[in-house]
């Protein structure tokens, strides 16, 4: 029936057909193209605005992607100056993956309270303090205490800000906006790495403090940030305060009719939470007894979270010096100019996913992300494994420069697909009622497996080898693959109710809307993009 339906509507993708629904949003966009829209000038004045927006929102993304780069770094020294443990190393490195979710749990009550914009402020004053006590610290004890806050004010900024760049967004550019925090993330890391370098020449009691302190700086301009972007126009509509969503609709859509078209479509989402009395104890007695259709969203949007997580590539960014040192690379000084190798190839090719992503579709990226991760995590453990069992067989500086194009294209891998599009799927696959604790469920999911993982793996790899640990990564790879193709639908080009519709159909659910060939016409677009010579 379902194909039938395709094949009548002329081969149009079968989850665009939304019965009488997408008529009337049909009509209504027909109508809205006859009206004139805004003088060319003032469209191009919201569509800044709304990066800005975005940008400004993605901050908080700064400061995780700061904290995982500059503790790869700073735990060397740590450990010199403050004589912690191996097991202390591991705590301290993962609870923050474990702490964060606390702050993404209450983030999503919080959020449906105060706001969006305002819990993300609440998110850096937790965070500044936390890193203010870090980087003070005189005993492992205080460490942990500032590493425990520090993680749930990151728990709080990395919930809210997909949520609330989702909601601003306009369908067309929705996947570019909502990826705009992993390149913060990427970003923080380079920004983690670099700092390590510069900082690593003074003394050991001195070094990893100041490469701490310098995390407080990005959260001071998410203060500012916070004067300047407005409400989410669907909290305020949730809120019923219909007449300040009209106006951030007015000053981020391309024309009064555009955004008075979002508008009716948020009131109607909105209005099926007023049926239902959407208190936060029904909103999760939802997710924990879901739907078919919810069931499907928590497969997609907590999924990918999960796989983003226990494919590796924490340990592969906290632990590289560790990685590189294995791989036989003597001096820290060395170590650390590795890592910085390491943060400029995964902030360059997250740039190449921002091009591509709003093109080309969510799921061939993740196509491509996900073989080529398998790729590179089992070229790594076999380059560790020579290295280490077969010395003679190639000269060392080739084992080395072999573990760290290995390393460097894992992580560009990671930034084409699985880094950015988890930000992206997690935003846009629940609907309005479900959005803010979905989002966070799912971050709950990627936080303690990033946890479990950042804090068990020295002693795995002291059990099975660093090589072996990244082949157990190579294999969870090759099962995220069959995860895209199974759980993840796509949704270029949809808006957010559009999108919950298509979850409530579920009909050919399990990959067939795009082929596995579809991606073929990806390696030219990035030979493009970025220059691989």
């Amino acid at each position: 029936m379902a194909g039938a339906g395709a094949a009548a509507n002329g081969g149009r993708n079968k989850y665009a057909v939304l019965d009488r629904s997408e008529e009337r949003q049909t009509d209504a966009r027909t109508e809205r193209r006859r009206r004139p829209l805004a003088p060319e000038s003032e469209r191009g004045r919201r569509e800044r605005f709304v990066y800005a927006c975005a940008v400004f929102a993605s901050l908080n993304a700064v400061l995780l992607g700061y904290d995982v780069g500059v503790m790869s770094g700073a735990i060397i020294y740590m450990q010199k100056d403050l004589h912690i443990t191996e097991f202390q190393q591991e705590i301290l490195v993962g609870c923050l993956s474990v702490v964060s979710l606390l702050g993404s749990l209450s983030g999503g009550r919080t959020s449906d309270a105060i706001g969006r914009k305002w819990t993300m402020g609440l998110g850096a004053i937790v965070f500044q303090i936390g890193a203010t006590i870090m980087t003070f610290a005189p005993s492992f004890t205080v460490l942990m205490i500032g590493r425990l806050l520090a993680g749930v004010g990151i728990g709080f900024g990395a919930m809210v800000s997909g949520v609330y760049i989702a909601e601003i967004s306009p369908a067309g550019a929705r996947g570019t906006l909502t990826s705009l925090p992993e390149i913060c993330i990427n970003f923080g890391i380079l920004l983690g790495y670099v700092s390590n370098y510069a900082f690593s020449g003074l003394s050991e009691h001195i070094n990893w403090r100041i490469m701490l302190g310098v995390g407080i700086l990005p959260s001071v301009f998410i203060g500012f940030a916070l004067f300047v972007i407005p409400e989410s126009p669907r909290w305020l509509m949730m809120e019923k305060r219909v007449s300040e969503a009209r106006a951030v609709l007015l000053q981020i859509s391309e024309s009064e009719a555009e955004a008075e078209e979002r508008l009716a479509e948020i009131e109607e989402a909105a209005g099926l939470m007023k049926s239902m009395k959407s208190e936060d104890k029904e909103v999760w007695r939802e997710l924990l007894n879901p739907s078919p259709a919810v069931r499907r969203m928590l497969y997609a949007g907590c999924g990918i979270q999960l796989f983003q997580q226990i494919t590796g590539i924490d340990a592969t960014v906290y632990y590289s010096p560790t990685i590189f040192k294995d791989a036989g690379i003597k001096s820290d000084q060395e170590l650390l100019a590795a890592t910085v190798a390491v943060g400029f190839t995964k902030t360059v090719f997250i740039l190449v996913a921002i091009f591509l992503i709003d093109r080309v579709g969510r799921k061939p990226l993740l196509y491509v992300s996900t073989i080529g991760m398998t790729i590179c995590l089992f070229l790594l453990g076999v380059a560790l494994t020579l290295q280490n069992h077969a010395v003679g067989l190639m000269s060392p500086r080739v084992g080395i420069d072999l573990a760290i194009f290995a390393v460097c294209g894992n992580v560009a891998f990671f930034s084409i697909g699985m880094g950015p599009i988890c930000w992206v799927l997690s935003s846009e696959v629940f609907p309005l009622r479900l959005r803010a604790q979905g989002s966070a469920l799912g971050q709950v999911g990627g936080r303690v497996s990033s946890g479990l993982v950042s804090m068990s793996f020295l002693s795995m790899a002291r059990a099975i080898s660093v090589a072996g640990m990244f082949f157990v990564f190579a294999a969870i790879s090759t099962i995220s693959v069959l995860f895209v193709y199974f759980c993840v639908p796509e949704t270029k080009g949809k808006t957010l109710e559009q999108i919950e519709m298509m979850f409530e159909s579920g009909d050919e659910w399990g990959g067939g809307e795009i082929e596995l060939e579809d991606t073929q016409h990806l390696i030219p677009s990035i030979k493009k993009s970025v220059p691989l010579g």
